[in-house]
């Protein structure tokens, strides 16, 4: 299967994470603050991931809960892959596709704080290709086949846009809009490139909607960090290892897996989970230029749980602080709700009740499903195809991460797995 047809399974994949009821549970929406864990309940969590390896659905997968700084819950199930059978540590590596999104939208509030850029600075400024950018409108024929018109858009595509993902930046492996085909037919992986080329490419294709106007994912993440490159004057991976994964300790957290004992370490899928045959471009044992900021990295729970705490805290972490509250406030409120004029359609990703902030998902309601899905308000949080999974709950001073590789069986797991921690909370 060609990169393209798979990205375009994956996504599809993901649709049915919002498409389908949430698994909710009476009474976990929206728990008063001071809640605590129930150990017998969260013994619940072992007895359904047990049964997801027992039964072959899934190789295994690490969780851990913390709350309060302390660990609550901390289990790994199975194995990092059937070949091997090695167990999964806090330190197997899984590929964490879209939660890398998170990791460059930290980095990129650090130099918004810095004032490296502004949220209103159009991005032709950095990237001079986009004041040419064009807007593709779809025009129904007489014979009712559809021709795609460009028009000029309404105003510039600003750094705000890139943030938030309403730059009118699409993927092409989800929907069947004529841009979405455009960009699944415009060759977009090919070759070893790196970030200023994939930006130029971009920049070729027409916009899926007028900037501002509609929350659409896609590439405005890999842009945007470009435009973290430029005023770096530096690769992504040299900004984010200076700004936050060297001092965070997170020492696993890269695009690339070369040394052949790290690689022993790649948490695998089942072989027949076909939906991870991804191509070259995420492929972090295959040496290449570009660096995904919006899919390519991978981390360890040992990793990713410092980052999550960091968030947890409020931007702080062991003495040292990465977000001022100001920029942690800004990037944690919604900026796509009713006032803000962004519309919202099948494919919003951050699904019922939640808002998007710049780089995360935002509980902003309980939702429409009746009981709502668990949750606290104002909680953040995201997930990747591969079945990674974060979510941080301020309000019960709670996050909780879930590392797997299987993104056939990912959306049942994330909801189960959210429901039975919430369940398992007491006042």
């Amino acid at each position: 299967m060609n990169s393209v047809k798979l990205l375009r399974v994956l996504a599809t994949g993901a649709l049915m994470l919002f498409a389908l009821p949430a698994a909710g549970a009476e009474g976990t929406f929206d728990i008063p603050a001071g809640a605590h864990f129930n150990q017998d309940k969260l013994a619940k969590i072992g007895t359904f991931f047990n049964n997801e390896v027992a039964t072959g659905k899934i190789p295994g997968a690490i969780v851990l809960i913390q709350q309060r700084g302390k660990k609550v819950y901390h289990q790994a199930f199975g194995v990092q892959d059937v070949v091997s059978k090695a167990p999964i540590t806090d330190k197997t590596i899984f590929r964490l596709f879209s939660m890398t999104k998170a990791i460059t939208a930290v980095v990129s509030m650090q130099l918004l704080q810095e004032g490296k850029f502004k949220l209103d600075d159009p991005v032709a400024k950095y990237i001079p290709s986009f004041a040419n950018v064009k807007v593709g409108v779809e025009k129904k024929n007489e014979d009712g086949s559809k021709t795609l018109e460009l028009v000029p858009p309404d105003r510039p595509m600003t750094v705000l846009d890139l943030m938030r993902h309403t730059s009118g930046i699409t993927y092409g492996f989800y929907g069947d809009s004529l841009v979405r085909k455009a960009y699944a037919s415009a060759n977009l992986y090919a070759g070893n490139f790196n970030l200023a080329e994939f930006a130029e490419r971009i920049a070729r294709l027409p916009l899926h909607n007028q900037p501002g106007v509609l929350w659409q994912y896609g590439h405005s993440t890999d842009v945007l960090a470009r435009i973290m490159e430029i005023v770096s004057g530096k690769p992504l991976l040299a900004i984010e290892r200076e700004k936050l994964l060297d001092p965070l300790g997170m020492n696993d957290t890269r695009f690339l897996v070369t040394d052949p004992e790290k690689q022993k370490l790649l948490a695998l899928p089942m072989p027949n989970d076909s939906n991870f045959r991804v191509g070259r471009e995420n492929d972090p044992t295959v040496v290449k230029k570009m660096e995904f900021a919006s899919g390519g990295m991978v981390s360890t729970m040992a990793d990713f749980s410092r980052f999550a705490q960091m968030l947890l805290n409020g931007g702080t972490f062991e003495g040292r602080t990465y977000l001022n509250p100001e920029t942690f406030k800004l990037m944690t409120t919604d900026q796509v709700g009713p006032d803000s004029g962004v519309g919202r359609d099948y494919f919003y990703f951050p699904g019922d009740g939640f808002g998007f902030g710049l780089g995360l998902a935002v509980r902003t309601d309980p939702g429409h499903a009746k009981p709502p899905p668990p949750g606290s308000l104002g909680e953040l949080k995201w997930d990747g195809a591969s079945g990674c999974y974060f979510v941080i709950d301020r309000k019960q001073d709670m996050f909780f991460v879930l590392l797997e590789q299987t993104p056939t069986e990912r959306q049942r797991i994330q909801r189960t797995l959210k429901q039975l921690i919430y369940e398992a909370m007491e006042n």
